[in-house]
């Protein structure tokens, strides 16, 4: 049997872990918001028309943030059009997914309706057919008690107290000509910085996150967000982080290597955000919003621009096997290695669209193989990163060329003391025996082991067999010496649980 060993030690702190890594998003694309999360007639739709089976879904995976309303779709959005009574709403066209929009879920609805289930709204501003007037606008109607125009109608609408939104995108993508308002990084960056002005004279206490690149292969990387940043450093936050894996034809190997390829991308964009910090001498830094990631078989969709014109058509409804559990397992070891920069990241989507939970209008909910490792992680890996550093064989990949085998992070709870270790073992047909040194914390004495696997490394969960895939609990947590060993199967996502004796 392969070996591989590393060191779990508190002092090797990377940082807390902000609760906002694993947020995810709710855009108004397909049928993540109609017949996802919404569905007025569904058995189970609660008095403002939303699924409870979903809800109850998504308590269970508990997002901290949900980003909204998009994505493509806000930067074409007028939100105007989602307040108010719902027979007066306009049903208006989507350009962005060649959509029938009839807003009849708007931002009212939405962030009571995230707040039900435990998340705060992430709210887009449309930068791309509109700007500071419409952002600075919804920001008074969300987050003023009263008093002036938007925030009255807002109370008028039935919700007398603020919603007071915190979190703010300045737009979505705007670097891709994809984008209805696509512009240049000059562009960009001067109507994001007027915009971010304006939004904090009417609320100081927010957050905003500016635009960067939508993903890792646009020829304007690294240049967007160093033109970007140079003109938002002082008014904004937060720069966005976008990318999404696949496999691509048989190269499996790649693939499982996708958390490598993040690890990259990240300290890439760390690198642009502190050297425009450099240059501009400025005191505070940066950090990152990794707010659009998932495995999503682009290879699969036709393009926006082949769409036919429908009503809350299924797009993207991407079914996902172990291998893409996995895959998103090490993902978010990625993401909690990086927790000192990267304090925001929202899995695209929610219901349905790429996402984690299916759902069939006027029919079940279920969980997608996806679900569980996401939400075993953000369930129990709260707390401080711990710096671990596997020894143990690799494998050559044509993409990420010699990646390890075993990938893993550490998270330690300083109130309980309990150290939870996530793992994933690239190898796709032996297991690997992991031994962990733990001599640093000898109070550790026992152990629990979970493990996302399955003999078909494609199996997937359907409405027909929802719990095909599911986690399984091992038996195989050995001490001895200041060590704990497990055994990680072949292709296979662990969590891996140490805590005192009682």
């Amino acid at each position: 049997m392969q070996h591989a060993a590393l060191t779990i030690d508190p002092a090797f702190r990377i940082a807390e872990v902000d609760p906002r890594l694993y947020g995810s998003f709710v855009e108004h694309m397909g049928r993540c918001v109609y017949t996802g999360i919404y569905e007025p007639g569904h058995a189970t739709a609660d008095g403002d028309g939303f699924r409870g089976d979903v809800a109850e879904l998504v308590r269970e995976l508990n997002p901290p943030i949900l980003r909204y309303p998009g994505g493509n779709f806000v930067s074409g959005y007028t939100w105007e059009d989602g307040i108010g009574p719902r027979e007066n709403r306009p049903a208006r066209l989507d350009l962005a997914w060649r959509s029938v929009e009839t807003n009849q879920v708007g931002v009212d609805e939405f962030v009571k309706w995230a707040r039900q289930v435990g998340s705060e709204p992430m709210m887009a501003v449309n930068l791309g057919t509109r700007g500071i007037d419409a952002a600075v606008n919804l920001v008074e109607y969300t987050n003023l008690p009263g008093g002036t125009y938007w925030s009255d109608l807002r109370r008028a609408n039935g919700t007398s107290e603020p919603h007071g939104i915190k979190l703010w995108c300045l737009g979505n993508e705007l670097d891709g000509p994809w984008q209805i308002g696509h512009k240049t990084a000059a562009e960009y960056a001067r109507l994001a910085a007027e915009t971010a002005r304006a939004m904090r004279r009417v609320d100081p206490s927010i957050e905003l996150v500016a635009c960067g690149s939508s993903h890792q292969r646009m020829p304007t990387f690294g240049t967007w967000e160093a033109t970007v940043l140079s003109e938002t450093y002082d008014l904004v936050d937060y720069v966005s982080l976008h990318s999404y894996y696949e496999q691509r034809g048989d190269d499996r190997g790649s693939f499982l290597a996708s958390g490598t390829n993040m690890d990259r991308f990240i300290e890439s964009v760390i690198a642009t955000c502190d050297h425009v910090r450099g240059v501009g001498q400025h005191k505070k830094r940066v950090n990152l919003a990794f707010d659009e990631w998932n495995v999503w078989y682009q290879k699969r969709f036709v393009g926006s621009d082949n769409l036919d014109v429908a009503t809350h058509p299924r797009l993207i409804e991407d079914e996902y096997s172990v291998v893409d559990a996995v895959v998103v397992g090490s993902l978010l070891i990625s993401l909690l290695r990086h927790a000192d920069r990267v304090k925001i990241a929202c899995l695209a989507q929610l219901v349905n669209v790429i996402a984690p939970i299916r759902s069939e209008p006027d029919g079940p909910v279920w969980r997608q193989t996806t679900f569980h490792p996401y939400a075993l992680t953000s369930r129990h890996g709260r707390g401080v990163v711990l710096r671990v550093e596997p020894i143990g064989p690799t494998y050559e990949t044509s993409w990420m060329g010699e990646v390890p085998v075993v990938d893993a992070t550490a998270v330690h709870d300083e109130e309980t003391g309990v150290v939870t270790l996530f793992a994933v073992n690239r190898d796709q047909h032996e297991p690997v025996a992991l031994d962990i040194d733990i001599r640093s914390l000898p109070s550790l004495a026992l152990g629990a082991h979970v493990a996302l696997f399955d003999e078909d490394p494609d199996a997937t969960n359907t409405v027909d067999q929802p719990d095909r895939v599911t986690p399984t609990r091992l038996a195989d947590v050995k001490r001895a010496d200041g060590t704990i060993t497990a055994v990680l199967p072949a292709l296979s996502w662990n969590m891996i649980q140490l805590r005192t004796a009682p």
